[in-house]
């Protein structure tokens, strides 16, 4: 027998633990840890889109951090460059976690790279929760 799950509650979860994300990832942009903030820049778009996977297959979504993946399973309408955005912003969750990768990845940070996929981060979430709101 299969255990009925609350569809609205993980939604709200996603959302929420996501928001919180969100101010985290601000702070150590403002504090210049670079590639931390984009890090969670990931986990924030991450958790928007599998609020949306959520919805959509009225089920858990899956284990994986793979945003492309998530976001052809949640049925969001994704701008083919959105798409390309969400390719690169899957590796800062890479890179910034595994040794083998973190030391390129913290160069690659500087001010004006992370400046700039903040600003796409910020952009995704804002369509997406307006996405959502529909």
């Amino acid at each position: 027998m299969t255990e009925k799950i609350d569809i609205d509650k993980i939604y709200k979860h996603w959302i929420d633990s996501s928001d919180k994300d969100y101010d985290t990832m601000i702070h150590m942009f403002e504090t210049k840890d670079y590639h931390w903030s984009l890090f969670l820049g990931h986990i924030v778009i991450e958790k928007l889109i599998k609020a949306s996977v959520v919805i959509t297959i009225k089920d858990h979504a899956p284990f994986t951090h793979d945003l492309t993946k998530l976001a052809n399973i949640s049925k969001l309408d994704f701008s083919e460059e959105q798409l390309d955005w969400l390719d690169t912003i899957t590796t800062f969750n890479l890179n910034a976690r595994y040794d083998n990768y973190n030391q390129a990845f913290y160069r690659k940070c500087t001010p004006i790279f992370s400046k700039v996929w903040i600003e796409n981060i910020k952009y995704l979430r804002l369509w997406i929760k307006n996405k959502q709101l529909k």
